[in-house]
């Protein structure tokens, strides 16, 4: 009986207290709409001038016009959509961006993960023995899963490469880009097959940088290429043909800054060696020789003009070019500087 009475009066005790939180929740949410809507009404904008609350807002122009009178009330808002436009859900969808964006300097394009190969966790502590084996395990396995295929292990390996050659070389990240796609055009169109992997990126970067006008002679090229320089001259000109690639002859005057640079010469001497190129192509003296050998004479005989302290050696190093072509180069830009 006493047992009865218990269960009794506790099943009545939480009736009770169910009864009141449903009342306390009904009150809180009456409390929250009121707060809303005194906070909506407060925050109501009226025009100054004629008193209406009828405005209008023009995203275009970033302007809240009263429809009444026309008065502007507020201008230059903040335009938080997005910075591209699209006329249909297919463009729509193919714009829309989640996450970092894709790149062709990665042979995924960055859409897969990496693990981090520090050893820590979220909280920055130190791993245990254990746990930093199985974190080496799993970048292995992670490694493995990235490359599905030989085509994929290539491309990584290539792209690696031009990676490296490109940032030897002070290549911007637009002329890697393109080196990146002109070597995938490339494995496309089974290209390689007979040929290395790291002659053909060599021969990528070196026709992206051309196409870029941000041009490296060949000797700076071969340089930092892991194959020798007639592979690396086989490949480039098998690309250009077999891709069609558009590529006008370099221009001597794109090396004339960088050389300038690397010799410490005044503005006023690599303008004068500008002149001295452009006064070359009018009189056709440019036509069969190397740019580089010009580029370097046009910078020895400016400096000798402005009466600047450099030697024929100093430029040899810098530009890779013999004495013997530099004076031989010099002397024919100088005998069209006395023809004008």
């Amino acid at each position: 009986m006493s047992d009865a009475l218990h269960a009794r009066t506790r099943d009545s005790t939480e009736r009770e207290w169910r009864d009141h939180d449903a009342e306390s929740t009904d009150t809180a949410r009456e409390e929250t709409v009121e707060e809303t809507e005194s906070a909506s009404e407060s925050e109501s904008v009226e025009c100054p001038e004629c008193g209406s609350s009828d405005l209008v807002t023009d995203d275009e122009r970033g302007e809240t016009v009263c429809a009444d009178c026309g008065l502007v009330i507020d201008e230059d808002s903040i335009d938080r959509g997005p910075e591209w436009r699209a006329f249909d859900s297919a463009e729509r969808d193919e714009k829309s961006r989640v996450g970092a964006p894709t790149t062709n300097l990665m042979h995924d394009k960055g859409l897969s993960t990496n693990i981090g190969w520090q050893n820590k966790d979220a909280y920055g502590n130190s791993l245990s023995s254990t746990q930093r084996q199985k974190m080496q395990r799993l970048r292995t396995w992670n490694e493995r899963f990235r490359t599905r295929d030989s085509k994929e292990r290539n491309l990584k390996q290539a792209l690696g490469e031009i990676d490296r050659m490109a940032s030897a070389l002070g290549l911007p990240e637009n002329v890697r880009e393109t080196a990146s796609v002109i070597y995938r055009r490339a494995l496309d169109e089974d290209l390689l097959p007979g040929r290395s992997i790291e002659g053909i990126a060599t021969a990528s970067l070196h026709a992206a940088a051309r196409m870029a006008q941000v041009p490296r002679s060949i000797d700076e090229v071969a340089r930092v290429s892991r194959v020798e320089e007639s592979e690396f001259e086989r490949a480039y000109r098998y690309l250009v043909r077999e891709l069609s690639l558009e590529i006008q002859p370099a221009d001597p005057a794109e090396y004339v800054p960088r050389f300038a640079s690397d010799l410490e010469l005044p503005k006023e001497t690599e303008r004068t060696a500008r002149e001295l190129l452009e006064n070359a192509k009018r009189e056709n003296v440019h036509s069969g020789k190397s740019p580089v050998g010009l580029a370097a004479a046009a910078l020895y005989a400016a400096a000798q003009l402005t009466n600047e302290q450099l030697t024929q050696a100093d430029v040899s190093d810098v530009t890779d070019i013999s004495e013997v072509t530099i004076r031989n180069r010099y002397q024919e830009l100088l005998e069209a500087w006395d023809l004008q």
